[in-house]
Protein backbone atom coordinates (compact mmCIF):
# COMPACT_ATOMS: atom_id res chain seq x y z
CA UNK A 1 0.00 0.00 0.00
CA UNK A 2 0.98 3.61 -0.88
CA UNK A 3 1.76 5.62 1.88
CA UNK A 4 1.16 9.34 1.66
CA UNK A 5 4.66 10.54 1.29
CA UNK A 6 4.86 8.66 -2.15
CA UNK A 7 1.93 9.69 -3.41
CA UNK A 8 3.11 13.38 -2.11
CA UNK A 9 6.05 12.23 -4.14
CA UNK A 10 4.18 10.95 -6.94
CA UNK A 11 2.15 14.52 -7.93
CA UNK A 12 4.86 16.36 -7.57
CA UNK A 13 6.91 13.82 -10.02
CA UNK A 14 4.40 14.24 -12.38
CA UNK A 15 3.71 17.76 -12.46
CA UNK A 16 4.21 19.63 -15.83
CA UNK A 17 7.33 21.71 -16.26
CA UNK A 18 5.75 25.00 -17.04
CA UNK A 19 4.06 24.62 -13.77
CA UNK A 20 7.48 23.78 -12.17
CA UNK A 21 9.01 26.44 -13.85
CA UNK A 22 6.30 29.10 -12.29
CA UNK A 23 6.94 27.14 -8.42
CA UNK A 24 10.80 27.86 -8.98
CA UNK A 25 9.96 31.42 -10.26
CA UNK A 26 9.50 32.55 -6.45
CA UNK A 27 12.61 30.34 -4.87
CA UNK A 28 15.66 32.50 -4.46
CA UNK A 29 19.22 30.72 -5.51
CA UNK A 30 19.56 28.77 -2.77
CA UNK A 31 16.69 27.53 -2.78
CA UNK A 32 16.93 26.68 -6.49
CA UNK A 33 20.21 25.35 -6.64
CA UNK A 34 18.81 22.76 -3.57
CA UNK A 35 15.87 22.01 -6.14
CA UNK A 36 18.09 21.49 -9.35
CA UNK A 37 19.57 18.55 -6.83
CA UNK A 38 16.05 16.45 -6.73
CA UNK A 39 15.79 14.81 -9.87
CA UNK A 40 17.10 15.07 -13.44
CA UNK A 41 13.46 16.53 -14.10
CA UNK A 42 14.05 19.56 -11.90
CA UNK A 43 17.31 19.84 -12.64
CA UNK A 44 16.24 20.23 -16.52
CA UNK A 45 13.46 22.54 -15.37
CA UNK A 46 15.67 24.98 -13.40
CA UNK A 47 18.08 26.05 -16.81
CA UNK A 48 15.34 27.30 -18.35
CA UNK A 49 15.98 30.24 -19.66
CA UNK A 50 12.32 31.96 -18.66
CA UNK A 51 13.88 31.42 -15.18
CA UNK A 52 16.88 33.87 -15.70
CA UNK A 53 15.16 36.50 -17.54
CA UNK A 54 15.37 39.39 -14.80
CA UNK A 55 18.22 39.79 -12.81
CA UNK A 56 19.42 41.96 -9.68
CA UNK A 57 22.42 41.65 -8.57
CA UNK A 58 23.76 43.54 -5.53
CA UNK A 59 26.83 44.40 -4.41
CA UNK A 60 27.23 45.26 -0.61
CA UNK A 61 29.85 48.17 0.38
CA UNK A 62 30.56 46.79 3.73
CA UNK A 63 33.80 44.60 3.92
CA UNK A 64 32.88 41.05 4.86
CA UNK A 65 33.25 37.08 4.27
CA UNK A 66 29.58 37.25 3.09
CA UNK A 67 29.53 39.89 1.32
CA UNK A 68 32.86 38.80 -0.78
CA UNK A 69 31.10 35.91 -1.50
CA UNK A 70 28.24 38.37 -3.54
CA UNK A 71 31.36 39.30 -6.11
CA UNK A 72 32.29 35.30 -6.97
CA UNK A 73 28.16 34.57 -7.16
CA UNK A 74 27.62 37.39 -9.45
CA UNK A 75 30.35 35.89 -11.77
CA UNK A 76 28.97 32.47 -11.33
CA UNK A 77 25.49 33.60 -12.48
CA UNK A 78 26.67 35.71 -16.03
CA UNK A 79 28.71 32.46 -17.12
CA UNK A 80 26.39 30.13 -15.96
CA UNK A 81 22.83 32.26 -17.54
CA UNK A 82 24.24 35.67 -18.86
CA UNK A 83 22.80 34.07 -22.07
CA UNK A 84 19.28 34.41 -20.66
CA UNK A 85 19.21 37.54 -19.46
CA UNK A 86 16.88 40.38 -20.63
CA UNK A 87 16.94 42.75 -17.71
CA UNK A 88 20.10 43.53 -15.30
CA UNK A 89 19.99 45.79 -12.40
CA UNK A 90 23.25 46.10 -10.81
CA UNK A 91 23.27 47.89 -7.22
CA UNK A 92 26.46 48.98 -5.39
CA UNK A 93 24.93 49.98 -1.82
CA UNK A 94 27.53 52.41 -0.17
CA UNK A 95 30.78 51.46 -0.85
CA UNK A 96 33.11 51.89 2.54
CA UNK A 97 36.63 52.29 0.69
CA UNK A 98 38.76 52.19 -2.37
CA UNK A 99 39.37 48.57 -1.74
CA UNK A 100 36.01 47.62 -2.49
CA UNK A 101 35.48 50.09 -5.47
CA UNK A 102 38.30 48.27 -6.53
CA UNK A 103 36.88 44.76 -6.47
CA UNK A 104 33.40 45.97 -7.79
CA UNK A 105 35.46 47.38 -11.07
CA UNK A 106 36.75 44.06 -11.27
CA UNK A 107 34.16 41.92 -10.76
CA UNK A 108 32.21 44.14 -13.48
CA UNK A 109 35.01 44.02 -16.23
CA UNK A 110 34.74 40.01 -16.18
CA UNK A 111 30.57 40.37 -15.78
CA UNK A 112 30.45 42.85 -18.81
CA UNK A 113 33.06 41.14 -20.93
CA UNK A 114 30.94 37.65 -20.57
CA UNK A 115 27.87 38.92 -21.31
CA UNK A 116 28.82 41.23 -23.97
CA UNK A 117 30.01 37.75 -25.72
CA UNK A 118 27.02 35.60 -24.67
CA UNK A 119 24.14 37.41 -24.52
CA UNK A 120 22.10 39.07 -27.75
CA UNK A 121 18.99 39.68 -25.91
CA UNK A 122 19.19 42.20 -23.08
CA UNK A 123 16.57 44.49 -23.28
CA UNK A 124 17.17 46.78 -20.08
CA UNK A 125 20.39 47.70 -18.21
CA UNK A 126 20.23 49.60 -14.29
CA UNK A 127 22.87 50.73 -12.67
CA UNK A 128 22.24 53.23 -9.99
CA UNK A 129 23.93 55.64 -7.29
CA UNK A 130 27.76 54.91 -8.38
CA UNK A 131 28.28 58.48 -7.40
CA UNK A 132 31.66 58.23 -9.37
CA UNK A 133 33.05 61.78 -7.96
CA UNK A 134 33.04 60.36 -4.51
CA UNK A 135 37.14 59.93 -3.24
CA UNK A 136 36.12 55.94 -2.73
CA UNK A 137 36.53 55.89 -6.47
CA UNK A 138 40.44 56.35 -7.01
CA UNK A 139 41.35 58.04 -10.98
CA UNK A 140 42.35 54.70 -12.59
CA UNK A 141 39.82 52.31 -11.29
CA UNK A 142 37.08 55.28 -11.77
CA UNK A 143 38.85 55.89 -15.58
CA UNK A 144 38.79 51.89 -15.89
CA UNK A 145 35.31 51.35 -14.93
CA UNK A 146 33.57 54.02 -17.33
CA UNK A 147 35.99 52.51 -20.31
CA UNK A 148 34.92 48.81 -19.73
CA UNK A 149 31.19 50.23 -19.35
CA UNK A 150 31.21 52.04 -22.83
CA UNK A 151 32.79 49.03 -24.63
CA UNK A 152 29.88 47.07 -23.47
CA UNK A 153 27.29 49.74 -24.32
CA UNK A 154 29.03 49.22 -28.03
CA UNK A 155 28.49 45.77 -28.20
CA UNK A 156 24.99 45.92 -26.50
CA UNK A 157 23.40 49.58 -28.16
CA UNK A 158 21.58 47.67 -30.49
CA UNK A 159 19.85 45.73 -28.38
CA UNK A 160 19.24 47.91 -25.32
CA UNK A 161 15.43 49.41 -25.43
CA UNK A 162 15.86 51.29 -21.19
CA UNK A 163 19.45 52.40 -19.84
CA UNK A 164 18.95 53.63 -15.98
CA UNK A 165 22.51 55.46 -15.08
CA UNK A 166 20.67 57.90 -12.35
CA UNK A 167 23.28 59.38 -9.99
CA UNK A 168 26.46 57.85 -12.06
CA UNK A 169 28.11 61.62 -11.49
CA UNK A 170 30.50 61.90 -14.34
CA UNK A 171 32.26 64.49 -16.31
CA UNK A 172 30.79 65.87 -19.37
CA UNK A 173 33.05 64.53 -21.69
CA UNK A 174 32.84 60.77 -19.84
CA UNK A 175 28.66 61.33 -19.51
CA UNK A 176 29.08 61.72 -23.41
CA UNK A 177 31.35 59.29 -24.50
CA UNK A 178 29.13 56.72 -22.56
CA UNK A 179 25.76 58.06 -24.16
CA UNK A 180 27.38 57.90 -27.66
CA UNK A 181 28.40 54.47 -26.94
CA UNK A 182 24.85 53.31 -27.72
CA UNK A 183 24.77 54.68 -31.09
CA UNK A 184 27.86 52.92 -32.09
CA UNK A 185 28.48 52.12 -35.61
CA UNK A 186 25.02 53.22 -36.64
CA UNK A 187 25.61 56.79 -35.92
CA UNK A 188 22.06 56.39 -34.29
CA UNK A 189 19.72 54.83 -31.30
CA UNK A 190 16.75 53.63 -31.18
CA UNK A 191 16.54 53.32 -27.08
CA UNK A 192 12.96 54.10 -25.92
CA UNK A 193 13.75 54.93 -22.17
CA UNK A 194 16.82 56.51 -20.85
CA UNK A 195 17.39 58.12 -17.06
CA UNK A 196 20.68 60.26 -16.58
CA UNK A 197 18.99 62.16 -13.89
CA UNK A 198 22.46 63.54 -11.46
CA UNK A 199 24.42 61.41 -14.26
CA UNK A 200 26.58 64.36 -14.39
CA UNK A 201 28.52 65.91 -11.59
CA UNK A 202 27.06 68.78 -9.71
CA UNK A 203 27.36 72.28 -10.78
CA UNK A 204 28.08 71.44 -14.26
CA UNK A 205 25.86 74.03 -17.26
CA UNK A 206 25.04 70.73 -19.35
CA UNK A 207 22.54 72.89 -21.07
CA UNK A 208 25.63 74.90 -23.06
CA UNK A 209 27.67 72.13 -24.16
CA UNK A 210 27.45 71.56 -27.74
CA UNK A 211 28.86 67.86 -27.16
CA UNK A 212 25.75 67.16 -25.77
CA UNK A 213 23.30 68.08 -27.97
CA UNK A 214 25.25 66.16 -30.82
CA UNK A 215 24.77 63.37 -28.63
CA UNK A 216 21.13 63.38 -27.48
CA UNK A 217 20.65 64.22 -31.60
CA UNK A 218 21.30 60.62 -32.28
CA UNK A 219 18.75 59.11 -29.80
CA UNK A 220 15.77 58.46 -32.82
CA UNK A 221 13.15 57.28 -31.03
CA UNK A 222 12.90 58.47 -26.82
CA UNK A 223 9.69 57.72 -25.30
CA UNK A 224 10.67 58.48 -21.52
CA UNK A 225 13.72 60.99 -20.58
CA UNK A 226 14.55 61.41 -17.41
CA UNK A 227 17.13 64.25 -16.49
CA UNK A 228 17.86 67.16 -14.92
CA UNK A 229 17.10 70.69 -15.59
CA UNK A 230 20.76 72.17 -15.95
CA UNK A 231 20.29 70.08 -19.53
CA UNK A 232 17.76 72.17 -20.62
CA UNK A 233 17.87 74.76 -23.48
CA UNK A 234 16.04 75.77 -26.50
CA UNK A 235 18.69 73.92 -28.54
CA UNK A 236 18.26 70.33 -26.55
CA UNK A 237 14.35 71.29 -27.09
CA UNK A 238 14.94 71.90 -30.55
CA UNK A 239 16.62 68.60 -31.19
CA UNK A 240 14.08 66.59 -29.05
CA UNK A 241 11.68 68.08 -31.44
CA UNK A 242 13.28 67.04 -34.81
CA UNK A 243 14.26 63.76 -33.38
CA UNK A 244 12.27 62.03 -30.95
CA UNK A 245 8.90 63.91 -31.14
CA UNK A 246 7.06 61.33 -33.05
CA UNK A 247 7.90 58.84 -29.93
CA UNK A 248 8.41 61.24 -26.98
CA UNK A 249 5.78 60.76 -23.67
CA UNK A 250 7.69 62.00 -20.83
CA UNK A 251 10.43 64.13 -19.72
CA UNK A 252 10.74 63.75 -15.75
CA UNK A 253 12.96 66.84 -15.22
CA UNK A 254 15.03 67.09 -11.56
CA UNK A 255 16.20 71.01 -10.62
CA UNK A 256 18.25 70.74 -7.55
CA UNK A 257 19.58 73.76 -5.54
CA UNK A 258 22.83 73.17 -6.61
CA UNK A 259 22.59 72.67 -9.72
CA UNK A 260 22.78 75.58 -12.51
CA UNK A 261 19.30 76.37 -13.06
CA UNK A 262 19.63 80.17 -14.42
CA UNK A 263 19.43 79.83 -18.32
CA UNK A 264 17.19 81.58 -20.30
CA UNK A 265 14.62 78.89 -22.26
CA UNK A 266 11.70 80.61 -24.28
CA UNK A 267 8.22 79.30 -24.10
CA UNK A 268 8.71 79.44 -28.06
CA UNK A 269 11.00 75.97 -27.48
CA UNK A 270 8.48 74.56 -25.21
CA UNK A 271 5.52 75.39 -27.64
CA UNK A 272 7.10 74.09 -30.60
CA UNK A 273 7.55 70.50 -28.61
CA UNK A 274 4.53 70.03 -27.42
CA UNK A 275 3.02 70.37 -30.63
CA UNK A 276 5.26 68.49 -32.41
CA UNK A 277 4.61 65.57 -29.85
CA UNK A 278 1.42 65.80 -28.87
CA UNK A 279 1.48 63.09 -25.92
CA UNK A 280 4.36 65.09 -24.42
CA UNK A 281 3.52 65.12 -20.24
CA UNK A 282 6.26 66.73 -18.15
CA UNK A 283 6.90 66.07 -14.83
CA UNK A 284 8.80 68.53 -13.03
CA UNK A 285 10.71 67.28 -8.86
CA UNK A 286 12.24 70.62 -7.87
CA UNK A 287 14.28 70.06 -4.14
CA UNK A 288 15.04 73.11 -2.56
CA UNK A 289 14.47 75.46 -5.34
CA UNK A 290 11.49 77.00 -3.90
CA UNK A 291 11.67 80.90 -4.06
CA UNK A 292 9.03 82.52 -6.66
CA UNK A 293 11.40 84.07 -9.30
CA UNK A 294 13.60 81.39 -9.66
CA UNK A 295 10.45 78.85 -10.07
CA UNK A 296 8.85 81.15 -12.51
CA UNK A 297 11.86 81.47 -14.60
CA UNK A 298 11.30 77.44 -14.80
CA UNK A 299 7.34 76.62 -14.78
CA UNK A 300 6.52 78.73 -18.06
CA UNK A 301 2.82 78.17 -18.93
CA UNK A 302 3.79 76.74 -22.40
CA UNK A 303 5.26 73.36 -20.89
CA UNK A 304 2.14 70.61 -20.81
CA UNK A 305 2.72 69.89 -16.94
CA UNK A 306 1.42 66.80 -15.85
CA UNK A 307 3.23 66.31 -11.93
CA UNK A 308 5.18 68.89 -10.11
CA UNK A 309 6.78 68.30 -6.97
CA UNK A 310 7.90 71.14 -4.78
CA UNK A 311 10.69 69.94 -1.48
CA UNK A 312 11.98 71.71 0.71
CA UNK A 313 14.12 68.41 2.42
CA UNK A 314 12.91 70.11 6.04
CA UNK A 315 15.22 73.22 5.07
CA UNK A 316 13.47 76.77 5.78
CA UNK A 317 14.45 80.20 4.79
CA UNK A 318 12.49 83.06 5.75
CA UNK A 319 12.45 84.16 1.52
CA UNK A 320 10.55 81.03 0.35
CA UNK A 321 7.59 82.26 0.21
CA UNK A 322 4.90 79.47 -1.61
CA UNK A 323 1.85 82.41 -1.88
CA UNK A 324 2.84 83.73 -4.59
CA UNK A 325 3.69 79.82 -6.39
CA UNK A 326 0.08 78.62 -5.27
CA UNK A 327 -1.44 81.97 -6.58
CA UNK A 328 0.34 82.78 -9.42
CA UNK A 329 2.19 79.66 -11.06
CA UNK A 330 0.22 76.84 -10.54
CA UNK A 331 -2.88 77.82 -11.29
CA UNK A 332 -1.37 77.87 -14.93
CA UNK A 333 -1.59 74.24 -14.89
CA UNK A 334 -5.08 73.79 -13.67
CA UNK A 335 -6.39 72.00 -17.17
CA UNK A 336 -3.53 69.67 -17.36
CA UNK A 337 -1.73 68.94 -14.14
CA UNK A 338 -2.40 65.81 -12.23
CA UNK A 339 -0.27 65.01 -9.58
CA UNK A 340 0.95 67.71 -7.24
CA UNK A 341 3.19 67.24 -4.17
CA UNK A 342 4.17 69.72 -1.48
CA UNK A 343 7.13 69.16 1.10
CA UNK A 344 7.68 72.55 2.79
CA UNK A 345 8.85 74.13 5.98
CA UNK A 346 6.13 76.99 6.19
CA UNK A 347 5.67 77.93 9.39
CA UNK A 348 6.36 81.62 8.72
CA UNK A 349 3.15 81.59 6.77
CA UNK A 350 -0.59 80.24 6.39
CA UNK A 351 -1.27 78.34 3.02
CA UNK A 352 -4.58 77.05 3.71
CA UNK A 353 -6.93 78.85 1.47
CA UNK A 354 -4.69 79.48 -1.11
CA UNK A 355 -3.95 75.54 -1.64
CA UNK A 356 -7.62 74.95 -1.39
CA UNK A 357 -8.46 77.24 -3.47
CA UNK A 358 -5.61 75.44 -6.31
CA UNK A 359 -7.07 72.14 -5.54
CA UNK A 360 -10.52 73.19 -6.50
CA UNK A 361 -9.12 74.92 -9.51
CA UNK A 362 -7.44 71.91 -10.77
CA UNK A 363 -9.67 70.11 -13.11
CA UNK A 364 -7.43 66.79 -13.63
CA UNK A 365 -5.83 66.67 -10.18
CA UNK A 366 -6.48 63.21 -8.78
CA UNK A 367 -2.76 62.89 -6.22
CA UNK A 368 -1.99 65.46 -3.50
CA UNK A 369 0.75 64.93 -1.18
CA UNK A 370 1.13 67.73 1.44
CA UNK A 371 3.76 67.76 4.47
CA UNK A 372 3.39 71.52 5.64
CA UNK A 373 2.06 73.76 8.52
CA UNK A 374 -1.70 73.46 7.93
CA UNK A 375 -4.47 73.75 10.24
CA UNK A 376 -7.06 70.39 10.65
CA UNK A 377 -9.63 72.03 9.80
CA UNK A 378 -8.24 72.38 6.07
CA UNK A 379 -8.87 68.45 6.06
CA UNK A 380 -12.42 69.16 6.34
CA UNK A 381 -12.78 71.78 4.03
CA UNK A 382 -10.56 69.40 1.53
CA UNK A 383 -12.80 66.38 1.95
CA UNK A 384 -16.46 68.21 1.99
CA UNK A 385 -15.75 69.70 -1.40
CA UNK A 386 -14.46 66.33 -2.26
CA UNK A 387 -17.80 64.90 -1.16
CA UNK A 388 -20.01 67.41 -2.91
CA UNK A 389 -18.04 66.00 -6.38
CA UNK A 390 -15.83 69.61 -6.81
CA UNK A 391 -12.95 67.76 -7.11
CA UNK A 392 -11.69 64.89 -8.65
CA UNK A 393 -8.81 63.65 -5.63
CA UNK A 394 -8.69 59.82 -5.27
CA UNK A 395 -5.11 60.01 -3.00
CA UNK A 396 -5.04 62.34 -0.47
CA UNK A 397 -1.58 61.52 1.88
CA UNK A 398 -0.83 64.94 4.50
CA UNK A 399 1.19 65.19 7.14
CA UNK A 400 0.08 68.35 9.16
CA UNK A 401 3.00 70.07 10.79
CA UNK A 402 2.99 71.65 14.20
CA UNK A 403 5.27 73.77 16.06
CA UNK A 404 3.62 71.80 19.45
CA UNK A 405 4.80 68.44 20.63
CA UNK A 406 1.46 67.40 21.93
CA UNK A 407 -0.70 66.84 18.77
CA UNK A 408 -3.61 64.99 20.94
CA UNK A 409 -5.79 67.46 20.22
CA UNK A 410 -5.68 67.68 16.78
CA UNK A 411 -5.15 63.78 16.18
CA UNK A 412 -8.62 63.88 18.37
CA UNK A 413 -10.43 65.90 15.39
CA UNK A 414 -8.58 63.81 12.62
CA UNK A 415 -10.47 61.27 14.22
CA UNK A 416 -13.49 63.18 13.84
CA UNK A 417 -13.27 64.18 10.64
CA UNK A 418 -12.49 60.68 9.73
CA UNK A 419 -15.74 59.41 10.99
CA UNK A 420 -17.43 62.06 9.34
CA UNK A 421 -16.49 61.46 6.03
CA UNK A 422 -15.63 57.45 6.63
CA UNK A 423 -18.09 56.06 3.48
CA UNK A 424 -16.43 58.56 1.45
CA UNK A 425 -12.92 57.47 2.42
CA UNK A 426 -13.09 54.00 2.52
CA UNK A 427 -15.03 53.72 -0.65
CA UNK A 428 -13.14 56.19 -2.68
CA UNK A 429 -9.89 57.47 -1.42
CA UNK A 430 -6.29 56.50 -1.08
CA UNK A 431 -6.18 58.46 2.39
CA UNK A 432 -3.27 58.69 5.33
CA UNK A 433 -3.30 62.20 7.26
CA UNK A 434 -1.36 62.50 10.20
CA UNK A 435 -0.18 65.68 12.21
CA UNK A 436 3.70 65.91 12.70
CA UNK A 437 5.66 67.76 15.26
CA UNK A 438 8.19 70.28 14.07
CA UNK A 439 10.21 71.71 17.06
Amino acid sequence: MEDDSDREQSCWAGLPDVCLRHVFHWLDDRDRSRAALVCKKWSRAMYSGSLWRTRTITFNGRPSRAHTFEFETALWYVKKFGKYLEHLEIKLLNPYNAVLTRKFQVTMRGLLSHLGKCNSRLVSLSIQHLELDRVVWKSMVRAQFIKNLGTFLKRMGKHLDYLNLKGARVTLEEGCELLNSLSYLRNRSFISEVNIEDFFSLHLPIYSSTLFHQVVSKFQSLVILTFNYNCISDELLDVLCKHSAHSLCTLNIKCHIHDPHGQVVWGMSWTNLARRAPQLNVNFFFERVMKHDHLARILLVEIPVRSISLRSCYFSDPDWTMRPTLINLLPAYRHVLQKLTLEVNNDHELLDDELLQLILSCKRLVFLKVWAFLSVTFMEKLLQNRSEKKCILNTIKVRIYTARQETSEEDRLLRDIYKKFKYLIDSELNYFVITYPMI
